[in-house]
């Protein structure tokens, strides 16, 4: 899956004119790396999730490109992890994208020694409950990926089946596991129903992918109503989705550089565009996290393929930065992945070397 992606329904469809600054002067950037981290191209130190207390959750890949997960305290203390299921070679082991939520219970996957994916909630104690989507497919690069974990420790995600077509999935933190698909989902290779983010009352929000590969939106309430979001022309992407059910993500037309994205819980659209942007295919503005207040974290792609951060207030002001050390290459730069209701920022930059390290921006 392209990480520049986004979401659709018949809404009010707004551009905004950002307010724009080049960078926040008063910001605060902490970078660091697990001491076990590899330090050659292509590892490193990943932050993926940061939750209220500042406790950040990622995975490291060591000198022989095996991956583990981490949790590092907001005193800056580490704690490393192998889930149970992890495999030990190269490119398989403890990984995907992980959330952590305010207890400390972390959701994410490993990639067993058959290369096939299972997904795991690893909870504050470090015990861990590993499982499977119903369904899940046992191939190479098949099985369950948890994306989301709430308050109450439901998680989101999708399973790829046996065919490749995409799943969405809710785990309540019982075990019990509700597989769905949107209405229109594809049902070829690499179509289907992502679950992207899931909030405090269970609103799931994600894309699904039709039958001609075209991406649209979704938001499916608690009581399991889906409402679709579909843009004529338009492919759109759904990430992050806040206590309110407003929604941030991403938009496209092909040839043209993607554009932020919010909808409002009551469908209204706005997009927006980070300076500096590029816009051809795979350029532009993604929104990817949002959090109480209604800022946006994310990242924007320039002509050069370059990652950059910015970060936009509810108001629309937008601030964007880079890391110091981020590379200015191809696939280098500054990823934003998670912020919390302090506004902190978490992710990881990548440098000139093509080493990922982490970092903690506090406003």
């Amino acid at each position: 899956m392209n990480r520049v992606s986004f979401l659709g329904l018949a809404g009010v469809f707004a551009l905004a004119a950002a307010q724009v600054i080049s960078a926040q002067s008063a910001a605060t950037f902490t970078t660091f790396n697990v001491p076990a981290a590899g330090t050659a191209a292509d590892q490193g130190t990943i932050a993926y999730s940061i939750n209220t207390a500042g406790t950040i959750a990622g995975n490291y890949i060591d000198s022989s490109g095996v991956y583990h997960g981490f949790v590092r305290a907001a005193s800056s203390a580490f704690t490393t992890f192998d889930a149970p299921c992890a495999g030990t070679a190269a490119g398989q082991g403890t990984g995907g994208f992980f959330s952590i939520n305010t207890s400390g219970a972390v959701a994410g996957n490993c990639l067993d020694s058959s290369n096939v994916l299972h997904g795991f909630v690893r909870a504050a104690n470090g015990k861990f409950a590993t499982f499977e989507a119903p369904g899940a497919g046992t191939g190479a690069y098949q099985g369950t990926y948890p994306y989301s974990i709430n308050t109450a420790g439901d998680v989101t995600g999708y399973y790829l089946d046996g065919s490749n077509v995409y799943h969405g999935f809710l785990r309540a933190p019982n075990g019990t596991i509700t597989t769905f698909d949107v209405s229109g989902a594809g049902t070829g290779p690499y179509q289907g129903t992502v679950g992207a983010s899931i909030n405090a009352s269970g609103t799931i929000s994600g894309p699904w992918i039709d039958s001609s590969s075209g991406y649209h939106g979704f938001v499916r309430a608690a009581n399991g109503t889906v409402t679709t979001v579909v843009v004529p022309d338009t492919g759109i992407y759904c990430y992050g989705i806040n206590a309110a059910g407003t929604i941030t993500g991403n938009s496209w037309v092909s040839g043209q550089g993607a554009s932020g994205m919010l909808r409002s819980a009551g469908g209204a659209i706005t997009t927006f565009n980070a300076p500096g942007a590029g816009t051809g295919d795979n350029q532009g503005t993604v929104g990817w996290g949002i959090n109480k207040s209604g800022t946006v974290e994310g990242w924007y792609i320039d002509a050069n393929t370059a990652y950059h951060g910015f970060v936009r207030a509810a108001s629309g002001k937008l601030a964007t930065f880079n890391v110091p050390g981020a590379g200015t290459g191809a696939n280098q730069g500054t990823y934003p992945e998670s912020i919390n209701t302090a506004g902190d920022i978490a992710g990881y930059y990548v440098d000139a070397g093509n080493v990922a390290h982490g970092f903690l921006r506090t406003p």
